[in-house]
Formats: C-alpha cells, sequence, structure tokens
C-alpha cells in the first residue's frame, strides 16, 4: 500500500473541501448538517426545517408548474413565486385591452382572481431512502436481469406508497443510482394568477441586467392555490375554496446584517458537478458556443419586433423572456468558468483521485480506470451530442413553423384510426382550438426571419457534423420562399381553409408536398433515427462511469461533505447575507436600493423605462416603514448554492422568516451548475420588503398584505434634527 504524501493531503482538502455554503441537501437528511448551520447563526432545529411526524417548513414550499418554486405566505392558500415563473400565465391573460405585461394585474377580490388551466403546485409530503429496496434481489444479477428487477422493485415500491391515498410519488436516482429516493407529493391543480406588477418592476433591467449585479428587479408574482371539498386538491371549479396550508412562512420586514445567515429551500433543476476534464472542455468549447449563437440570431429578430409594436410585445414576450435566458446564462456561465481556470481545476482534482484510488490494490481495481474511460467516451460521442443540441436549438428552440408541423404530427399519424365522421369531427375540432391558441401568439413574418436566420447559422455550424441531406438541397431563403408562400402550418387563413376541405385526398396531398411538413419529417426522422439513439447510448454509457466515479468518492473520501447533483427534488443550500469581489479591482455590495432603479432609469436605455406613477412613488421617497436607515432595500446577494429550478424559492432567515424570493445568479456565478467557487458565487434575492411596498404603496393591494404575517423588529429611536438638518 503507497503511503499518502502530506502535500497530498492538502491538496485534497484545499479542492475536494466543500464550504458551509455548496451543495444543494436532501431535506431528510438535514439532521446531519444541523451543527453546522447553527454555528453559522441558525435558530431553527432540524425538524423545524423538515419533518413527516409535524408540520414544518417544508409544508409551505411548492413545485410551481413543475419547473419553479413557490411559497405559501398565508393561511388562505396565497403563494409567491418569481414574476418570470407566472410570466407565461400572465401573458396568456393579456390583450391590447388587458396590457396586464405592461400595467400588472392585482385581484382585490377572491372573484377577480384568474385561473390557469394546467398549471399546478406540488407539496411534498416526505422523501424516504429507498436505496435498499430498490437493490432487493439484485445480488448475483447483472445486465437486463437487473435492470429489470431494479424497475420491478420500484414499481412495487411506488404501488405501496400510494395505495389508498391521493399522493403521488416518484423514486428518483441519486448521485447517478448509487442511492434512491422516493419523493411522495400532494399535486394541486387550481391554482389562480392573484397578483403581477408592470413588466417595468418584474422584469427591471431586461436582457441589460439579465444574470447581472448590481440587480433592481422586481422579480415577484401572486397566485393562490384553491383546493376542493375537505381542503383536498381538485380541478378547477367555481366552488373551491382557498387551500389552508399545514405551514406557511411568516414575513420579516426586520433590518437585515450584512453577514446573517441564510437559507434557501426550493427545488433546483439540474447541476453536473462531477463531469470529466473533457467532457467540461467539450462544453466550454464547443456546444455551449454554438447554441450561444443559435439564439443570438433568433434573438435579434424577436428584439426588434418586439420594439415595433405592442402587438408583437405581447405575443413575443414569454418566448423571448425564455430564450434570452438561456442565452446570457450560457454566456456568463463561460466566461466563470475561463476566469477560475475549471478545466486546470478539474485536472487537479482528478489527479487527487488517481493518486487516492492508486494507495489501495482494490482502490485501483475499481477506480483506477474511471477517468481515463469517461474522457474517452466523450471523443466518442460528442458529435452526436453537438448534432442532438444544435437540433434542439434550431426545430425546437428557433422558428416556430417545426412547432405547428409538431403540432399536426400526430394527427396526421392517427387519421386512419378515426372510425366514424364524429370521432374525425372532433379531432379537427381539437386541432382548430389549439391552432387559434398557437396563432394567437405568432406572427408570420417575424417567424419568417427567425427562419432564415437559424437556418444559415444550423448549416454552417452543421457542415462538419453532417446534417440532413434534405436541408441542403435548397438555400435557407429558398426553403422560406416555399415554406411561408406555400405551407397551410405557417398562415392562419391557409390552416383554416385546409381543415374545412380535409378529406383523404388533401391530407394526402398535404403530406406529399406541405414544404414545412416536409422539412420538420425530414430532419425529425434523421435526429430520432440517427441521433438520439447515439445521444442515449453515450448518455448511459456515461452515467455508468459517473456512478463508479462517485461511489470512488464517498468511499475514498468518507469525511468529505458530498451531496448529489441536483434533479428537480426539494434541496436545501445555506449560507450568509453578503457581496462578493469577483474580479480583480472590482468589489459588490450585498445589496441595492431603489436610489439605484431610478438612477438605471435616467440613462434612457430601454430595458430601465419605469412608468411614470412608478417614478413619482419612488421620487417621492414614501416607504411607509419599509425603509432601512433611510432606504429602501431591492435586491440583495448571498452565498447560497442556487441553479434553475430555485426561481421563487423563499430565501429565509435564521429565525424561519421569509426574507425575500431567489430569482437569479450573478453572472459570475452561472459556472455553479458545473462548479461551486465560494468566493465569487452568489444567489440574488429580492427583499419582501421591496415586495411588500410595491403591493401596498404602488398597487394598492393591501388585501393581499393584510393577509400576511409580518415580523418587525425592534423600533430604532429616531434621530434627533440638528437645527434644519435631520
Amino acid at each position: 500500500m503507497k503511503r499518502i504524501s502530506l502535500a497530498l493531503l492538502c491538496m485534497m482538502i484545499s479542492l475536494f473541501r466543500v464550504s458551509a455554503e455548496e451543495g444543494m441537501l436532501i431535506p431528510s437528511v438535514i439532521k446531519a448538517f444541523e451543527d453546522d448551520m447553527r454555528a453559522m447563526g441558525m435558530k431553527l432545529s432540524a425538524e423545524d426545517i423538515y419533518s413527516v411526524n409535524k408540520s414544518s417548513m417544508k409544508d409551505a414550499i411548492m413545485h410551481f408548474g413543475g419547473g419553479c418554486t413557490a411559497e405559501l405566505v398565508s393561511d388562505r392558500g396565497l403563494l409567491l413565486t418569481n414574476h418570470h415563473c407566472g410570466y407565461s400565465q400572465v401573458q396568456s391573460h393579456s390583450s391590447l385591452e388587458n396590457d396586464y405585461i405592461k400595467y400588472g394585474f392585482w385581484a382585490k377580490t377572491l372573484a377577480e382572481e384568474l385561473a390557469n388551466p394546467s398549471l399546478t403546485a406540488a407539496r411534498i409530503v416526505r422523501i424516504e431512502d429507498m436505496t435498499k429496496a430498490v437493490f432487493f434481489g439484485t445480488q448475483g444479477l447483472s445486465g437486463q436481469a437487473y435492470d429489470d428487477k431494479v424497475k420491478s422493485n420500484i414499481k412495487t415500491l411506488i404501488e405501496d406508497a400510494t395505495r389508498g391515498t391521493h399522493y403521488e410519488a416518484s423514486i428518483k436516482p441519486f448521485n447517478y443510482g448509487n442511492e434512491y429516493y422516493m419523493i411522495v407529493q400532494e399535486v394541486f391543480k387550481d391554482v389562480r394568477l392573484v397578483g403581477a406588477p408592470p413588466s417595468s418592476v418584474g422584469k427591471f433591467g431586461g436582457d441589460t441586467d439579465n444574470w447581472v449585479w448590481p440587480r433592481h428587479t422586481g422579480d415577484f408574482s401572486v397566485f393562490r392555490i384553491y383546493a376542493g371539498p375537505n381542503n383536498m386538491p381538485a380541478e378547477y371549479s367555481p366552488s373551491n375554496q382557498p387551500y389552508k396550508p399545514l405551514h406557511f412562512f411568516p414575513v420579516s420586514v426586520k433590518d437585515r446584517v450584512p453577514g446573517e445567515f441564510t437559507m434557501v429551500y426550493g427545488f433546483p433543476g439540474t447541476t453536473e458537478q462531477h463531469l470529466s476534464s473533457e467532457h467540461l472542455r467539450y462544453i466550454m468549447d464547443t456546444e455551449r458556443p454554438a447554441r450561444i449563437a443559435m439564439r443570438q440570431e433568433s434573438l435579434s429578430v424577436i428584439d426588434a419586433s418586439m420594439r415595433s409594436s405592442d402587438l408583437l410585445r405581447i405575443k413575443y414576450a414569454s418566448k423571448q423572456a425564455s430564450i434570452a435566458n438561456g442565452w446570457k446564462k450560457w454566456i456568463g456561465q463561460i466566461g466563470g468558468l475561463q476566469t477560475v481556470n475549471a478545466i486546470q481545476i478539474k485536472l487537479d482534482r482528478e489527479k487527487i483521485y488517481l493518486d487516492m484510488a492508486n494507495s489501495k490494490p482494490e482502490w485501483k481495481l475499481k477506480y483506477g480506470g474511471v477517468i481515463e474511460e469517461m474522457n474517452k467516451i466523450v471523443a466518442l460521442y460528442k458529435g452526436s451530442d453537438f448534432a442532438y443540441g444544435m437540433a434542439i436549438e434550431y426545430m425546437y428552440v428557433g422558428a416556430e413553423s417545426f412547432k405547428r408541423a409538431r403540432g399536426i404530427e400526430k394527427f396526421m399519424d392517427e387519421f386512419e384510426s378515426y372510425l366514424d365522421k364524429d370521432d374525425l369531427s372532433k379531432a379537427i375540432e381539437d386541432l382548430r382550438k389549439d391552432a387559434k391558441g398557437f396563432f394567437k401568439d405568432y406572427d408570420e413574418m417575424t417567424d419568417r426571419k427567425i427562419f432564415v436566420k437559424t437556418t444559415e447559422e444550423y448549416i454552417r455550424r452543421m457542415e462538419k457534423n453532417g446534417m440532413s441531406d434534405l436541408l441542403k438541397s435548397k438555400s435557407a431563403e429558398e426553403w422560406a420562399n416555399d415554406i411561408y408562400s406555400n405551407s397551410v402550418l405557417t398562415n392562419e387563413a391557409r390552416f383554416d381553409a385546409f381543415l374545412n376541405r380535409l378529406n383523404d385526398s388533401t391530407l394526402s396531398h398535404f403530406v406529399a408536398s406541405d414544404p414545412a411538413y416536409l422539412l420538420w419529417k425530414g430532419m425529425s426522422a434523421d435526429l430520432y433515427e440517427n441521433v438520439i439513439p447515439q445521444v442515449r447510448l453515450f448518455n448511459g454509457l456515461m452515467d455508468q462511469q459517473l456512478k463508479v466515479y462517485v461511489e470512488g468518492k464517498l468511499e475514498m473520501f468518507p469525511k468529505d461533505k458530498h451531496w448529489a447533483d441536483a434533479n428537480s427534488t426539494l434541496r436545501i443550500t445555506y449560507g450568509k447575507l453578503e457581496g462578493s469581489a469577483p474580479h480583480d479591482g472590482m468589489a459588490y455590495t450585498e445589496h441595492t436600493t431603489l436610489r439605484g432603479i431610478l438612477d438605471k432609469n435616467n440613462t434612457g436605455e430601454a430595458d430601465f423605462e419605469l412608468l411614470p406613477d412608478f417614478r413619482a412613488l419612488a421620487e417621492s421617497k414614501d416607504y411607509d416603514g419599509y425603509d432601512q436607515d433611510g432606504e429602501l432595500w431591492v435586491c440583495f446577494t448571498g452565498s447560497n448554492h442556487t441553479t434553475g429550478g430555485n426561481s421563487g424559492s423563499p430565501v429565509i432567515d435564521a429565525e424561519g422568516n421569509l426574507m425575500g424570493l431567489n430569482f437569479d445568479r450573478s453572472w459570475e456565478s452561472t459556472m455553479s451548475d458545473f462548479m461551486f467557487d465560494a468566493d465569487r458565487c452568489r444567489n440574488i434575492t429580492v427583499d419582501i420588503r421591496y415586495v411588500l411596498w410595491i403591493m401596498d404603496k404602488y398597487a394598492g393591494a393591501t388585501n393581499l398584505v393584510d393577509e400576511m404575517t409580518l415580523v418587525k423588529g425592534k423600533k430604532k429611536k429616531k434621530k434627533k434634527c440638528r437645527k434644519s438638518k435631520c
């Protein structure tokens, strides 16, 4: 056995150490971190945070729409989340007559709250470690037999957990299958829009400020959960009543103190902390830059269209926000990883891992070749992964002519199964209804321009990686002329006429000649036949190696604070309210104020526009007690490890009170999806006092503030005036 040198031990401590701020912890194991959290200032117990025996903070956390987080703040089901999380709902209710995007929306009574079909909010009932149960009976099995036994065990465990209840359950792998946890949840299906500030508040700063600090965005919206009889989840009904939660958060209007404890509780989406050095290099040098370029082409068209008219601004508001969010995040992600020299850090960590593996024969046998194998897999399959990523950007994010083709494909495939006239008529009406919703937020000329630009970029990027021969048969302009002049999918009148005369003959003609449908079918066939199988093989082989790699970390470095990558399950992260110094000569303070909004507005840039009544109120300095030392805090940063899905998560103080809503990271922090740096990575929060001020003083929605339980600090003594100065 080789001896581990003192130098190697020091390197292990510095490179594999997980700081108090890093990690997304599974709530059911939070007891193991209670002492560490208390040392940072927390005054709660682990059971206050997560308990299945009594109500706890977890019961106030909701998985909002399956992609964001929200929190309950009243005993009547009042729910807070981010403005960008509720943006599609606000947009869907908006029109030229009721421009809720521009001017905001506030329901002053329950009757005015707006229903949102298909929007859900899910409460976690319990989280259970099912690792042993999932692996029961797999000893001695391998290959398909092993996989079948695991799947059978999972199916049985879920059935047992939900039998006789209205709950839903899933069992998810953690640490690439080294562990399995069951997530039991209660899903509410009647979630209504209650309030949203104007976009000049909720999206203040636009793309200019997105993922950037200092930030001044009032990124919040308000919803309410409704329940049926006995406070149980139910589909929308006018007779439903506001949900009575097991727990809701008191709201802190106390002064903030730099360095104080903060905790974020929510549903982070995806992190990939264990990627090999060559995998990360491929993402940084090849995959991310290409996807950024594709989105840049779409945004150049959409942004110009939105500036040209209010109607187009409303039509494309939600789409633009979705596309731009990933585009700017990826730019910052690459920059942050380059700044810290992430590849070298990976190489250093891999050396430590291999040195430790080589210190014992049994470790060398199990873990000595795993890093080399991961790098080989990347080399073999990165071309397929790149083709997949580019297809997603081109066919699913770019021009919406592809979306219409996807929308009608199922009908085409099932046309012969419609046995009688009534079945066919219903299917056609469903198509008509779907098309009406699509064309409501569609502009033919805008889509044509997006198609041309993204097609040209896609062809340029894929020339050396292989692409559909069909696409190469014509230039981007030639395809656009054909699709936007002749396809029934890109024009509402043509599509409606097509449905009116739909029969076997017209359908056959459409399938054989419609240019948009032909392009979609040809490219999707190539994607599903040639690309996706290789990507699935890539991911499967890589996951097998990552399982071994993580097993090695757990076995060889048992004293490290390990945490499982985010996978959209409920997690806890903790840190402090603090600023950062991400670059030489640059220091970020920990908070911003209303004064900064006026300063940005004075620049005249479009992303910093304000409605006149808001500016007048801000200039009046009428803070009505929501201020701190004469300034109204807008946002603050903390050293909490967050990612996508944490949007809307409650930021909680040491006593369990709501301080604000997490909504972003600083640009330098987006690297934390792959690598967390405690000195530079910061999450961004909208201060709940600014949220209350908007509701109370600006919107006059005092009915909502009155629902909440406000926690106030000790009153400060007013400074005595000296002559004419105060």
